[in-house]
């Protein structure tokens, strides 16, 4: 009986030790797929960037992460997608301004940015250039300007995303100069190029200039964020022609509130080690894009300040 109990204790200790380190296991981050969301449709520059991103980190993480496009509202569908996924880190998103900053101020979005989402992390500072076929008659954004307010709704233009920074930036300078322009929305950048270069539209601010404008067949007049564009650094930013909005654009990588330490600490470290990868800065310099790496920490800080200060602005003009 004495020798019963003995090896019921054994093997008692035998199976907490073995559950013990089977948890231990199930609950090391990452041990399955990640899906990677972005809002935004395929070949555009947070594409581009997520799917770069994607297969550095599954190399990093050992797991696959999967790219998933999900589109619409400008990026709201897919970040709201994102903002009401479990808290375990298998679902994460890319991000950028516009959706995070500057429309939540005026329109009704599918989450809080400020409440429902944890900010894992940025990894570029992107330019977002007033763009027109190198054919256009018009050789400066004034001369643009003037055509718009002389012929009412007749320069047709679009942005990467309906009411996101670039598309308000560009109607307050519109409203400030009194001319009616039609606006022509698209899903990304990608098909906003394809308008202009194909004759649909006769302007652009989208970050997916970088080909083009190698090739010849565009030019920029201008530059819609704070600093001027290194690819033209002649052509002023839309502040420096007197006009009230000219938000910074980021790219990063976001998940829903409530995440874990562990799973944050693990994407600042690997967000960190794919900012070192000689691939990836190659990437970025032909998208003409420049690397900037936040940690979580660091990219809440910034998006919240981002957040206070377009709120300030857009509350002070009236579309």
């Amino acid at each position: 009986m004495f020798l019963k109990l003995i090896m019921k204790g054994i093997l008692m200790m035998v199976s907490i030790t073995f559950l013990l380190v089977a948890n231990a296991f199930a609950d090391t981050y990452p041990s399955k797929p990640i899906k990677l969301i972005v809002p935004y449709g395929a070949g555009g520059g947070g594409d581009t960037t997520s799917r770069f991103i994607a297969d550095l980190a599954s190399d990093i993480l050992g797991v696959k992460v999967l790219v998933e496009n999900k589109t619409g509202g400008g990026g709201t569908i897919g970040i709201g997608a994102v903002a009401k996924s479990k808290p375990d880190g298998y679902t994460i998103g890319f991000i950028s301004t516009s959706p995070i900053t500057i429309r939540p101020h005026f329109m009704k979005m599918p989450y809080k940015p400020m409440d429902d989402l944890t900010y894992l992390g940025q990894f570029v500072s992107s330019p977002m250039p007033v763009i027109l076929r190198s054919g256009s008659k018009w050789k400066s954004f004034e001369d643009m300007m003037a055509f718009a307010k002389s012929n009412p709704g007749q320069l047709r233009w679009s942005t990467a995303g309906q009411k996101g920074g670039p598309h308000m930036a560009m109607l307050a300078a519109f409203k400030q100069e009194g001319a009616s322009t039609t606006y022509v929305p698209f899903k990304g950048g990608a098909k906003a190029l394809a308008a202009l270069l194909g004759k649909t539209i006769d302007m652009a601010v989208i970050s997916d200039f970088a080909a083009p404008l190698s090739a010849g067949t565009i030019k920029i007049i201008a530059e819609s964020t704070p600093q001027r564009n290194p690819s033209a650094p002649d052509q002023k930013t839309l502040a420096e022609l007197g006009y009230p909005l000219s938000p910074a654009i980021f790219f990063g990588l976001a998940g829903p509130s409530g995440l874990s330490k562990d799973v944050i600490d693990k994407w600042d470290s690997t967000l960190g080690q794919i900012m070192k990868s000689s691939k990836f800065i190659d990437l970025l310099k032909k998208l003409k894009a420049t690397p900037k790496y936040a940690n979580s920490a660091d990219f809440t800080k910034s998006v919240t300040a981002d957040y206070s200060a377009a709120g300030k602005v857009l509350a002070g003009v009236k579309f």
